[in-house]
């Protein structure tokens, strides 16, 4: 046994050098590695959490009122983005609630400070009384919106679309034209409007087969004339 270990011991020891320089870079590398992949990155400790981007809420949606819940007036509005390319412009579309009438603008690029512009340009000469947007992070600066325009926002639940499913619903149909991925930057504002004035002019069985648009305008001059 003595001497088969003396023999193993003989076959290994030149090569023993060798394996130590090896382990040794193997482990200065991994180092290396680790310090490369979270370059620049703060390391977070347990229960650490993310605050960057998350939005203020004023309201929920359980405080909205019973004639935005219910459709029971003009006023209500959703609103979000379609955005195709990263970087690039994007949609900013505004649904009533009531007769699903729709508001389109384009915007440079999908930033908080542009997509509120573009929401208080579109909703400042119309009726309104509250907005229910999307709960992305392009919408932090919603209380810009309460103040200009004297309304309140109502935000929905985390990761419940259906809550604001008439925006939902229309933007899917928007889709139709303007395909995710697809340069929004590219389309001029005459195709949008072409595409704006064909939802709002299709008659609607829940509108007793009148178009979004008459019956909101009808509705719309007729509150202003009171």
């Amino acid at each position: 046994m003595e001497k088969l270990l003396l023999v193993i011991k003989q076959v290994i020891e030149p090569f023993t050098k060798d394996i130590l320089i090896t382990t040794h870079y193997l482990m200065v590398l991994v180092v290396v590695i680790r310090k490369l992949r979270h370059r620049g990155k703060k390391r977070h400790t347990k229960g650490y959490v993310e605050n960057r981007g998350k939005i203020s809420i004023s309201h929920t949606i359980q405080e909205r009122p019973k004639d935005a819940n219910n459709r029971t007036r003009i006023g209500d509005w959703e609103d979000d983005t379609v955005a195709g390319k990263t970087g690039k412009s994007c949609l900013v579309t505004l649904t009533d609630r009531y007769y699903r009438f729709l508001k389109i603008q384009k915007v440079a690029v999908k930033k908080s400070k542009l997509v509120i512009e573009a929401m208080v340009k579109m909703l400042e000469p119309l009726t309104k009384h509250t907005v229910t947007p999307d709960r992305g992070k392009e919408c932090p600066y919603h209380q810009k919106l309460c103040d200009q325009l004297k309304i309140e926002v109502y935000f929905p639940d985390p990761h419940a679309p259906w809550q604001r499913g008439t925006n939902e619903n229309t933007n899917g149909l928007l889709r139709e034209h303007f395909p995710k991925e697809s340069d929004v930057t590219l389309v001029n504002d005459q195709i949008i409007q072409l595409w704006k004035n064909k939802l709002n002019n299709s008659p609607q069985k829940y509108l007793n087969w009148k178009t979004p648009y008459e019956v909101f305008y009808g509705e719309s001059m007729h509150l202003m004339a009171l």
